[in-house]
């Protein structure tokens, strides 16, 4: 049930349960009033218009509700505070320069008043990247206070373990873009990360069109099933399209804009006929600055993830060629929308769209 029709339900509910009371001769209602009409203690009263624990939901109903027929409690704060407390959600991404992921933890942390209909408070919190065991610990630390969470996977049996913890204590969880095979997950939120792979193996062919040379990839970590899955799209695109164009290295960059730029700088010495490079994971700024320093900018075709700032700036100078990209707005709309649809016991995919695959190039920049 969405806020409003909630608040509309408790108004109802008052307007037809709450008999006028006696008037009290024209003086202010007072907490020994409210107290004596709920037929509870004082201390029960103060318990609950101060919203302290220890009263059980129907009582502190009753206690309302005289408060409201008292003009003790305005009704519209009867409402309010009968309304449950709102759902505890974090998200957790992993730290380094991976500035798709900052935008994405920003927009959590920001943007409380587009989830004020789920009665939901979202915080994002970061973890080490790319240490199993420091988002293990970061999954049962979080989920002891969360009522949901929603994380950037790694493969490993000690996230796996984390997660099954958690929902052993009844705490949901969601992978978002990035996934956990044979997980106690709910539902993961993100690309089709073998299909992305595949998106632009199939751009690179075509762009880099009957020229010979030989393609490079770079990823965040094999360790993220999203980056392995968009490895094997991407080689089987090009075995199908390019089978004479070579692939020679992947090479792992962590996500970090300085690893990314010496990882291009070797590729690009090491091999003289480089014509394309796939960048499965983020730090897009690295690649291009060691395409530019190289004078290669415009002689190797570069593909990448996550329209950022520093991508779109990459797009306009045409250092970049394309981005594959998805909205994070609608990543942190689905998983609010999947555990609302948990609370109130409906299927957890019930109305959420799969993730679609958005491909932003120089000319269709978005404003």
């Amino acid at each position: 049930m969405d806020s409003e029709a909630w608040c509309g339900s408790i108004d109802l509910v008052m307007r037809r349960s709450i008999e006028p009371l006696a008037p009290l001769d024209g003086r202010r209602a007072r907490v020994t009033d409210v107290a004596r009409a709920a037929g509870v203690s004082t201390a029960t009263v103060d318990r609950v218009l101060n919203k302290r624990p220890g009263v059980r939901r129907a009582t502190a109903q009753r206690v309302l509700k005289a408060a409201a027929a008292l003009d003790y409690l305005p009704e519209a704060a009867a409402a309010a505070a009968l309304r449950p407390a709102p759902a505890k959600l974090v998200f957790l991404l992993p730290s380094g320069t991976n500035r798709f992921l900052h935008l994405l933890g920003d927009w959590i942390d920001f943007s409380d008043a587009h989830w004020s209909p789920y009665n939901v408070k979202c915080r994002c919190r970061f973890f080490e990247g790319f240490s199993p065991q420091a988002l293990a610990e970061s999954l049962l630390r979080y989920g002891r206070r969360a009522d949901g969470i929603a994380f950037f996977a790694i493969e490993d049996p000690a996230v796996r373990e984390a997660v099954s913890a958690l929902v052993d204590k009844g705490t949901p969880v969601l992978t978002l873009i990035s996934d956990l095979s044979h997980s106690r997950r709910i539902a993961y939120v993100g690309l089709d990360n073998r299909a992305a792979g595949r998106t632009a193996g199939y751009l690179l062919a075509r762009f880099i069109g009957r020229r010979a040379g030989r393609v490079a990839l770079i990823a965040g970590s094999r360790s993220y099933r999203a980056h392995e899955e968009r490895e094997a799209g991407f080689l089987h695109v090009m075995e199908e399209l390019a089978p004479a164009m070579e692939v020679v290295d992947l090479r792992e960059g962590h996500d970090d804009a300085e690893r990314n730029y010496r990882q291009t700088r070797q590729l690009l010495a090491r091999h003289a006929d480089l014509v394309g490079i796939y960048n499965i994971g983020g730090a897009s700024d690295g690649v291009g600055r060691a395409l530019k320093e190289a004078g290669r900018d415009r002689k190797v075709v570069f593909i990448g993830h996550g329209l950022s700032p520093d991508t779109r700036a990459l797009l306009i100078d045409g250092t970049m060629d394309a981005v594959i990209t998805q909205d994070p707005q609608s990543m942190v709309a689905s998983c609010v929308r999947i555990f609302a649809n948990l609370r109130e016991r409906r299927e957890a995919l019930a109305g959420i769209e799969p993730a679609r695959i958005s491909l932003v190039l120089r000319e269709n920049l978005p404003a």
